[in-house]
């Protein structure tokens, strides 16, 4: 296949890094501020040392990468909230040129489903966003193979960070502050955590899960959220006290989508650890599946993508 890749962070690098490893060519990069087009290939190695270099991929304009040659459009631009412009509208164009699309970005998914799915029924080309849940974890493919119909509600912990700050407090004993600090140290938390700690990251992963089970459309003003910013600083060792820990849990199912901190057995199937995720789906014939791995990260997640393009 060939591949257009929207996005140059750490998922649109790594799946124009690893493409080839998978029998793909990458046709067509681009960030914000630029673009490289080439219809034979092009060279990844070369435009993400511009990359690293000049801060840009490329010198052609960003849309020009929609207007190339290729099979599959990779949407990795970060995920932006109600409209998901501009996310949208390069699925949009793809779609319009019966061309297939793979997101790793959740706006368009979470906040725009119906509208997605909509332009899908009207193009020769399918949409997949396995990378949008779990990262690496095969959420999504699952409850495609198991079929919708047949699961009647999954929870989990989806988010990386939050779990990572979450065990730290609780096998250190330390402050959110500080461990939240440590976690930016190291990379775990971007700059601006905000969307990680305050629950909104694990939202949208929720509601993706929502619309796919469902039969009506959910998008993040329908999901009730609580980070675990505010958590007391003794709730932690409180739990501990119980033989119990908190974890920022997300629950999709009949009743709705939420997301905040819950109470688990400190050894219980869903007490991941560090910057691993976890999710449960509770299936009609199957009993509970315990699907967990890497969350995030870019390898991680450019192998959901790239297992996607395979599935077309």
């Amino acid at each position: 296949m060939k591949l257009a890749v929207l996005g140059a962070g750490a998922v649109g690098r790594s799946v124009a890094e690893l493409a080839g490893e998978y029998g793909h060519r990458v046709t067509a990069l681009a960030d914000s501020t630029g673009a490289v087009v080439n219809a034979d290939g092009i060279d990844v190695a070369s435009a993400l040392a511009e990359k690293d270099d000049e801060d840009s991929v490329g010198e052609s304009a960003p849309e020009e990468a929609l207007d190339a040659e290729y099979d599959v459009l990779v949407e990795a631009t970060p995920t932006t909230l109600g409209d998901a412009q501009p996310g949208f509208g390069h699925v949009r164009s793809a779609l319009e040129r019966d061309r297939h699309v793979v997101l790793a970005n959740k706006g368009p998914v979470a906040e725009r489903y119906a509208d997605l799915r909509e332009l899908e029924r009207d193009s020769e080309g399918s949409v997949r966003f396995e990378a949008t849940v779990g990262g690496a974890i095969p959420v999504l493919s699952t409850i495609e193979d198991y079929g919708p119909d047949t699961i009647s509600a999954a929870r989990g912990v989806l988010n990386g960070t939050a779990n990572f700050v979450l065990s730290r407090m609780a096998a250190e004993g330390l402050g959110y502050e500080h461990v939240l600090a440590e976690a930016q140290d190291l990379g775990v938390a971007e700059a601006d955590p905000s969307f990680d700690v305050n629950g909104t990251d694990a939202a949208l992963k929720c509601v993706i899960l929502a619309n796919v089970l469902g039969d009506r459309e959910y998008s993040l003003d329908d999901a009730e959220v609580e980070g675990i910013a505010e958590l007391p600083g003794n709730a932690l060792e409180l739990a501990g006290e119980d033989g119990r820990t908190v974890r920022l849990i997300g629950e999709a199912g009949p009743d709705g989508v939420r997301v905040g901190p819950r109470l688990v057995p400190e050894n219980g199937t869903l007490a991941v650890s560090g910057t691993r995720n976890i999710v449960q789906l509770e299936t009609d014939h199957a009993g509970r599946l315990n699907l967990s791995g890497r969350g995030a990260g870019g390898p991680e997640t450019a192998t959901a993508v790239l297992a996607d393009v395979n599935r077309l």
